[in-house]
Order: C-alpha cells, then structure tokens, then sequence
C-alpha cells in the first residue's frame, strides 16, 4: 500500500547536501556581506572557520589547513598539481571521481611513471599492493560507488611517497587517521551540508616539506600556488585565500561548525550518519528486490548509501531499459515530494543512492524506506 507518512525533509542529494536540521536562511543574517575579504573582521570569519575545522576533526597541530577555491575537486587539482612528479605515484581508482584523477595525471600532467590499481562498482582494488615509495592517490569514501576504504593499515608509518587523500564524502562523518594522511581535501556541501564553491586542504609537515622542495615542471595558474620563493605561502592557512571568497558561503560554513559543536562534535556526526546506514542496513535485510552496491560490508559507506536493483524481473530487462526503470523509480518519488535527487550517479550502474550523512535525520531515511518499495511496485505495472 502507498504510505501516508513522508520525511519531514525530502533532501537525499550527495551534494549539495541536506542543510542541517533546523536551518533557515536567518541564520546567515551576520554575513559580512558587501565587506572586502581581506578586512580584519572578514579575515577573522575566514580563520574561524579553519580554526573550528581543525579542531572539530582533531586536526594535528603541525599540520596546516586552508581554504582554496572551486570545491573538493579544485582542492584535489592544487595538490596533485603542486606536489606530483617528484616520484612514481600509485592511483587508486574505484569509482568516477578517482577515475577522474587518473584521467588529470595520465592525459593532463602527463607522467610517466603511473601505475593505476583500479577495481569495479562495488569492490576495492587491493590495497595491500599499493606502492609506498611511490606517492599514493586515493578516495577514502567512493561518492559514486558507495565504497569506502575500511581502515588505514595498508598505509605504512615509514612511507616515502605521500598519502594524497581525497575525502570529500568521508570528512565529518568518518574517523580520518591523520598520521597516515600527508594530503587531505573536502568541501563543505557534503557532511556539513554547507554551500558549494569552496574547498579545503589540509597538509602534513611532509607535504609542506615536498612544496618547499620539488618544483614541478609544469606551469602552475595563481590559483594553484601554494609557495613563494620556495616557501609555503602561510598566509593561505590564516585567512588570506587565494582569490576572492563567498562571505555567505563562510557563515554558512560557521553556522554548520557551531551546530556540529552544540550536538557533540564529531562522535556525534559520525553517530548521526552511522545511525542512517543502520536504518537502510535493516531495511535491506528484509527487503529482496535490492541490495548494495558494496559487495564487502566493510566497505560499506555510511554517507554516500548506494543500491542496486537485484529483482529477477528487473535483471531480465535489456540494460538499457534497466537504467529507464531506475530513473522513473526516482521520479515518482519526486513527483510525490518525498524524495528529491536520489538516483544513482550517471556514470555508476542504475540504481539508489541516498546521502546518510549527519545533516540527514535518520527518522527520515527510516520514512523513505516504505515509499522506495511502494514506487518499485509502481515501475513493474
């Protein structure tokens, strides 16, 4: 039967994500809009929320964290193109996001000495084969294949290469091991649920020691620039960004930090996001027409929930047809208001996938369950 309950917040987009519960646009009423970015009470807006961010993720004290422009990928562009070439480098790839990055190092920079270890939808490729003299670039959280790595004992203490650590999916909802991350990124759309733009970079003294060091060949565009006359530009990890940033995007991002801190900090993030993978988890067990896309639970993300469709009527469609049923699936459910944006990436096999991080309610996942079985029905007539 058709339920008559749906989420209070239908939003289970991966980005941009669900604002924080209790969000309004009241509270970007202290923006210090129409002010310049470099005045003194901007730039203190700006290391506020670098300052909150280290301590929220139990950043190390040695390491430096900035904000850099154009989101996750921009922070991901800047450090592959500022510390690569030094050294081999070994490119983890298990979904579209860190294809995307083999394609920049293999047909943009151009460097010859690549290996690329790369797995399907739903698998990791081994780990344990990862080259630690070499460089290493990897997602912790695959966004688009909901696969997540399950721990950082393949990542040796005594590596001579650098752990250039996409975690864009990961940050805030999943204890990152900082003494195994030379390199990390994210942005503030995902866990946090904050506006797009804006990324952020965190370095290890190792990383800092490699951009004071090495000088890649290739030329490096001003957004790209993280040293000056051999030395790492300081002011970039102390609120003087590279270009101009959103003075909202920046007290959206307060806001969001301030709300993490009132409910617990970052056990309670995690909590929050572990607490909606539990809920498609029991749904799952007991519901036959769909499973994940992870094919090893320790793998399974918590944030970036992806399904596939295993129904035998289902299976037996032509593909192409396989992936029409999924996107009319996610339709009717838009249309009905319950839940916007939650098809599978166009790049990954057809199917679900659901943002559990912390700004999504757990009560409301558990409301969408119901209705995902009611519209599957609905696909097969």
């Amino acid at each position: 039967m058709k339920p008559t309950q749906k989420p209070k917040r239908p939003h289970f987009s991966s980005g941009p994500c669900s604002k924080r519960p209790g969000w309004s646009p009241d509270h970007l009423k202290n923006a210090l809009v129409g002010r310049s970015h470099r005045s003194k009470e901007a730039k203190a807006c700006i290391q506020e929320v670098i300052e909150r961010s280290i301590t929220l993720l139990g950043i190390p004290d040695d390491y430096v964290c900035g904000i850099v422009p154009a989101s996750d990928t921009g922070a991901v562009e800047i450090a592959l193109w500022s510390l690569l070439g030094e050294r081999g480098v070994d490119m983890l790839a298990w979904e579209s996001f860190g294809s995307g990055w083999v394609t920049d190092v293999i047909r943009q920079l151009k460097l010859e000495h690549v290996r690329v270890l790369k797995a399907d939808y739903g698998d990791l490729p081994d780990l344990s084969s990862a080259s630690w003299s070499n460089d290493v670039v990897f997602t912790w959280n695959g966004t688009t294949s909901g696969v997540k790595v399950p721990n950082a004992d393949w990542i040796w203490d005594n590596r001579e290469g650098l752990s250039i650590c996409d975690a864009t999916s990961a940050a805030f909802a999943m204890d990152l091991p900082w003494d195994k991350l030379d390199v990390a990124t994210w942005s503030w759309q995902k866990v946090m649920g904050g506006e797009a733009a804006h990324g952020m970079l965190v370095l290890s003294p190792r990383a800092v020691r490699r951009l004071e060091t090495y000088t890649p060949p290739w030329p490096l565009p001003k957004i790209f620039r993280l040293t000056k006359n051999g030395k790492l530009i300081q002011g970039i990890f102390q609120g003087d960004t590279i270009n101009t940033v959103s003075m909202l995007c920046i007290e959206d991002a307060l806001d969001g930090l301030r709300w993490a801190e009132e409910i617990g900090g970052l056990p309670a993030l995690i909590g929050r996001s572990q607490s909606n993978l539990q809920a498609v988890e029991d749904w799952v067990s007991k519901t036959p027409w769909i499973d994940f896309l992870a094919n090893d639970r320790a793998t399974r993300s918590n944030t970036s929930i992806c399904m596939k469709i295993v129904d035998a009527w289902y299976r037996s469609l032509p593909k192409e047809e396989q992936a029409v049923k999924a996107k009319q699936l996610v339709k009717i459910l838009e249309e009905e208001e319950v839940a916007y944006d939650f098809g599978s990436y166009r790049d990954a096999p057809p199917g679900v996938r659901l943002w559990g991080g912390a700004t999504v309610d757990a009560d409301d996942t558990r409301l969408l369950l119901p209705w995902l079985d009611w519209a599957f029905e609905q696909i097969k007539d």
